[in-house]
């Protein structure tokens, strides 16, 4: 895939060519909610976001691409509300039998404390992983490295819980040192490490994501990464790259894709970013294309 970083001949871009996978795919980065039912303080200057975003919604946005299956990831709630997040999510899958798989947002800085919650949450049959947005600690050096943190997190699998490591990529060494200190905990990398794409900025991503790809404990979504780029111009010969090398480091045994929906919109309709996607790997066999775009997800998760 190192190949696939410069623009081949003969690659058609999605503005030029509508490309989609011809298999249904699923999409390992859903976000579902209504800020009528509960609360989403960071959702105040996003206008965009700040409004319900349903299931029905999301086929409308959706449309002309064929998703076989969701896994919802939390969406910051307030405090105090992570298990009735993990609810109303629940009960949106009645109706809406695509979304297989939650990721919830515990305290796990909380340490050993968290057993409780996570033992209710276990309780929910969509239960899958739990999500804490180290991000928003990235003025607290070390913070996913505090010995609560690090407790609360290696109790996941006694749960059978995944962890979704969602960074900046000025991070992404403290994530990797997380991922070391926890080796029986099963970790992906949501939007490749959010790369500085819109200033230019290679280094040390590149090189922090090969080292945390060496670990064989962390797989990498392949999503949210165009809302790192500047929201209104960012180009697909600008992208693609970061994704490219996303997938070289990890290999298609270890990457799954990811919609970032609705957050996704505030840069790029989804199905050219599905395009996106599937022009860069449009040089890899049928199998590696599968396995990124559905099957690494189903066993992920357990779908």
């Amino acid at each position: 895939m190192a190949a696939a970083q410069r623009r081949q001949p003969g690659l058609k871009w999605p503005n030029e060519v509508p490309l989609v996978p011809d298999f249904p795919i699923v999409d390992a980065h859903v976000h579902i909610y209504d800020p009528r039912r509960l609360s989403y303080p960071w959702m105040a200057p996003f206008p965009e976001l700040d409004g319900p975003h349903l299931p029905a919604n999301y086929d409308r946005l959706t449309a002309g691409v064929d998703i076989e299956a969701m896994v919802f990831v939390e969406v910051d709630v307030a405090p105090g509300a992570h298990l009735a997040e993990v609810e109303f999510v629940q009960d949106q899958s009645r109706t809406e039998p695509r979304l297989r798989a939650v990721v919830a947002s515990l305290p796990l800085e909380s340490g050993r404390a968290v057993e409780a919650d996570l033992a209710a949450y276990s309780l929910f049959p969509l239960a899958r992983g739990v999500r804490r947005l180290i991000e928003r600690h990235d003025r607290e050096p070390g913070w996913c490295l505090r010995d609560d943190f690090v407790a609360g997190v290696k109790l996941l699998p006694r749960f059978g819980f995944t962890f979704d490591l969602c960074v900046f990529h000025a991070q992404l060494a403290e994530a990797t040192e997380l991922v070391r200190r926890c080796p029986e905990v099963s970790f992906v990398l949501d939007h490749i490490g959010k790369p500085g794409i819109r200033a230019g900025l290679w280094e040390p991503w590149a090189s922090e994501v090969r080292a945390i790809a060496a670990c064989p404990n962390v797989c990498c979504k392949i999503s949210g990464v165009v809302t790192e780029a500047d929201h209104a111009s960012w180009t697909e010969a600008q992208a693609a790259p970061y994704i490219a090398h996303a997938i070289d480091c990890f290999g298609f045994d270890r990457v799954m894709f990811g919609g970032d929906w609705p957050v996704s919109e505030l840069a790029t309709r989804y199905s050219r970013w599905v395009a996106l996607v599937d022009a860069v790997t449009s040089k890899a066999s049928s199998a590696e294309r599968r396995k990124l775009f559905r099957d690494n997800a189903v066993a992920f998760y357990r779908l």
